[in-house]
């Protein structure tokens, strides 16, 4: 009897051992055809992944019988979704998957350089952007001016000047507005004197970004910078328009 027992015990191990698989594919670019690292691949039924390596190829180990789904990943790409039933078969070569390119676009990143040739750990000024998604909504909500887009930065206060014309100015970290310097793509805007400066006559739509530095800058942009400067730089002209 105990014989029997331990033959029936054998033939279950060995039935475990045959319905458990390792299963190999390969990820690559389908325009270069270049193999992708770090490649993702996931069965989301069971929450079993694996990452590819410098050569594309991925072993996901112990894969039970049963269908399950085939999620693979990558950044930059589309994500492709498969189904497939294991075991796949006897083939020994890894299965290939070619991903597409994705079409969503990031955002534009502009990089600009500053009016000195110390290296950027040396150089004391920090610049504050104020861009994308930000401006967007600034715009939206009060497209007639930019007070409420430097109201709303920490450190920068936007204080009327006049009851009648609406004029504004732009106080600094407290200092007086005069002594806040207002650039247009890196030009001195009315002058460089933004004291008496009427913020109704900027309008924030055709604005790419808008650049904070806070803290005296009176070196690089001149006494009218001592408490600090906001540049606004404008949108770059397309080919074809771009409408709200």
């Amino acid at each position: 009897m105990l014989k029997y027992l331990l033959v029936g015990i054998s033939l279950f191990i060995c039935h475990l051992a045959y319905s458990q698989t390792d299963y190999r594919a390969k990820i690559s670019d389908k325009d270069s055809g270049a193999p992708l690292v770090g490649a993702t691949i996931l069965l989301k039924e069971l929450s079993l992944g694996a990452v590819s390596d410098e050569n594309g190829l991925i072993l996901l180990e112990q894969v039970p019988d049963g269908t399950f789904t085939l999620e693979i990943r990558y950044l930059g790409y589309e994500t492709l979704r498969i189904k497939r039933t294991f075991p796949v078969g006897p083939s020994e070569m890894p299965e290939e998957f070619s991903l597409d390119h994705s079409e969503e676009e990031m955002e534009e990143l502009i990089v600009q350089s500053n009016r000195s040739s110390r290296v950027i750990e040396d150089v004391p000024t920090r610049v504050e952007i104020i861009a994308g998604e930000e401006l967007s909504e600034k715009g939206n909500m009060k497209p007639g001016d930019i007070r409420m887009l430097l109201n709303e930065s920490t450190g920068i206060q936007t204080q009327q000047t006049s009851a009648t014309s609406y004029n504004s100015s732009i106080r600094i970290q407290g200092l007086d507005g005069k002594y806040t310097q207002l650039l247009r793509d890196g030009l001195p805007l009315y002058a460089g004197y933004s004291s008496g400066l009427s913020l109704m006559q900027i309008a924030p739509l055709d604005l790419a970004q808008v650049e904070v530095i806070k803290g005296a800058s009176s070196t690089l942009y001149g006494g009218g910078a001592i408490a600090g400067l906001v540049n606004l730089i404008s949108k770059s002209p397309q080919e074809e328009p771009n409408c709200p």
